[in-house]
């Protein structure tokens, strides 16, 4: 019996203390690094307090009386899945507004080349088949590039802004139709705002919490290029998930991602691949697409990248 105990009481730790410490963070937000990690993993939490609360019942259920810590165990658990459940909603319900009867879809997809590592051709490929209209990639070096243009990206998408880089620190976006109005934004990893037709998009990748003031910092530079700028589209690794502060802000704005918007749910792209992979799952949503009032969101899945540690996000909007 004593063993029993023991091992409840492990397996509670185990499983409640993370979730707690998930809640905690998203409520506090701290700006710690650890604390802005957290807070990525938000969604996580709701199989955490699921799993205490069924470990709670049972012990409830063998003891057949409602006496020392499981009573508690399980309240902390019914009230951590109904505020997670609060916050995950949007992710599953929520008014969507239609597109206008006619419009064009547009495909836009996004993806994370993992300093230039991915396999270029794939990316080209996937873009292909998923008839996608405007790419943003991050981390292009000028290697990945040429991959990508000999395998024949600029038939697919002849039009292009943003410059390779070295590592982390190339932005760019190709298009089918062309593209004016290039303007670097002020980060360091690279970013662009750009007009499309009769569309302003600007495609961010602010720099990752490992500097949490840097990441802090660059977070208010989207927000404000955003507020200044006034886009339809905001595209890209925002190395931030819509639990954290700037993805709210951007919420309350008006800019929502499209994934949440069309009640796709939720869809981890990071990490897939790389020293952060540690279950094999994607376990956060940092890259997204968002969508200003003018256009309507109709629909997001995520592709596999070979090499690249995301998956890329490939969304479909139309015009109000």
């Amino acid at each position: 019996m004593r063993a029993r105990v023991v091992l409840f009481w492990v397996l509670v730790a185990f499983i409640l203390l993370p979730a707690v410490a998930i809640t905690a963070a998203r409520l506090l937000e701290p700006d710690s690094r650890a604390g802005i990690a957290l807070v990525a993993f938000t969604p996580l939490a709701l199989p955490l307090y699921a799993a205490a609360l069924l470990l709670a019942l049972g012990r409830l259920a063998l003891t057949r009386r409602w006496r020392g810590a499981a009573l508690p165990i399980a309240l902390v658990a019914v009230a951590g899945l109904g505020l997670h459940g609060w916050w995950y909603a949007p992710q599953v319900s929520g008014s969507n507004p239609p597109a206008a009867a006619g419009a064009t879809p547009l495909v836009v997809m996004t993806a994370n080349l993992r300093l230039g590592e991915a396999d270029g051709i794939e990316v080209v490929r996937t873009a292909s088949e998923q008839h996608v209209d405007l790419l943003v990639l991050q981390e292009v070096t000028p290697a990945v590039l040429a991959d990508m243009d000999r395998s024949g990206l600029p038939d697919l998408l002849p039009y292009r802004v943003g410059e390779p880089g070295s590592m982390a620190r190339g932005t760019m976006a190709f298009a089918r139709a062309p593209l004016s109005d290039a303007v670097r934004l002020p980060t360091a990893l690279g970013s662009w705002s750009f007009v499309m037709g009769d569309l302003r998009v600007q495609a961010v990748h602010p720099t990752y919490p490992v500097d949490a003031t840097g990441w802090k910092h660059e977070q208010a530079v989207v927000l404000g290029a955003v507020a200044d700028g006034e886009p339809d589209l905001v595209v890209g690794d925002f190395n931030a998930t819509v639990d954290h502060p700037s993805l709210r802000t951007l919420a309350d704005r008006g800019y929502r991602d499209v994934g949440e918007l069309a009640n796709d749910g939720w869809h981890p792209t990071w990490p897939a691949g790389g020293k952060y992979d540690v279950l094999g799952l994607p376990l956060a949503q940092i890259d997204h697409v968002l969508v200003g009032e003018r256009l309507a969101a109709l629909g997001m899945v995520t592709r596999g990248v070979p090499s690249s540690d995301h998956r890329a996000v490939v969304a479909t909007v139309a015009r109000k």
